[in-house]
């Protein structure tokens, strides 16, 4: 008998396996089909993202390309890594795909808003670090330079610092949705979060200060957006508590009566 139900769980795992071999590369796809579509305007997108940085240069300043392949090599790091941002709602699927069999009925119903709210928020975030911090934080350091000294940015150094920031933001811009997961799976409490507010206000200006340059602008910029969210989350985490409570109180409830029933 032991053995029949070893190979049983081995054809598990293989067809897991396979499953999710399945699901990496449909998603691989995605980026790919992307990639190749956006790849003929690859310098066209780097001069929409160095737009902020240029509005903001002195008069007669230009950016510059250090390496011999950089003018290249940035736009191309730029497509693909943009042809992912973009590709991120296939590849929320695929891994909701995969893991939905596993799921109950009440916690699919969380899950699928919760990566599509997830999506929309890492977008809202770069999107609020490309037309709102950015012009003020290129506008700081080029207004702080010393006198007789001419900017003149890489355009590959400003392409890993803008990465950096879309990053930053649109990690920080998914708080709600950890603060929902958290008082969901009973973790913690809205009303525990609430208590310990004033420690987040501390954490949330520390994270900025760690994730932006170093200059208090861009700092208070991610920090007080993150807060804002918070707030949200704590919100929203605290209905999501009280209707797992009551689901979980009506489950019980109905079972007491069906033993009930089942007396003599």
């Amino acid at each position: 008998m032991t053995a029949p139900i070893q190979m049983t769980e081995a054809s598990g795992i293989i067809s897991h396996l396979i499953e999710l071999r399945s699901r990496i590369l449909k998603a691989l796809l995605a980026v790919l089909v992307v990639f190749l579509c956006l790849f003929y305007f690859a310098q066209d997108l780097y001069q929409y993202l160095a737009m902020p940085l240029i509005a903001t240069m002195p008069e007669g300043a230009t950016m510059i390309a250090t390496a011999v392949a950089s003018p290249f090599l940035a736009p191309f790091k730029l497509t693909l890594v943009l042809s992912f941002f973009v590709a991120i709602p296939v590849v929320l699927y695929q891994i909701w795909a995969f893991i939905a069999p596993g799921l109950y009925k009440n916690e699919k119903r969380l899950v699928a808003p919760l990566l599509a709210s997830s999506t929309l928020l890492f977008y809202a975030g770069m999107a609020f670090a490309y037309y709102v911090v950015f012009p003020l934080v290129f506008l700081f350091f080029n207004s702080v330079a010393p006198e007789g000294v001419l900017v003149s940015t890489d355009i590959s150094s400003y392409l890993d610092f803008v990465l950096k920031m879309f990053f930053a933001f649109g990690v920080a811009f998914e708080i709600p949705i950890a603060v929902i997961l958290l008082c969901w799976t009973g973790v913690t409490t809205a009303e525990s979060l609430s208590k310990k507010r004033p420690y987040i206000i501390i954490a949330a200006f520390v994270v900025g200060m760690l994730l932006t340059p170093p200059d208090v602008i861009s700092q208070t910029l991610l920090a007080v957006p993150m807060l804002i969210l918070f707030e949200i989350g704590v919100v929203i985490g605290g209905l999501y508590s009280r209707k797992s409570k009551e689901s979980n109180d009506d489950t019980a409830s109905a079972s007491e009566e069906s033993q009930e029933d089942a007396k003599p």
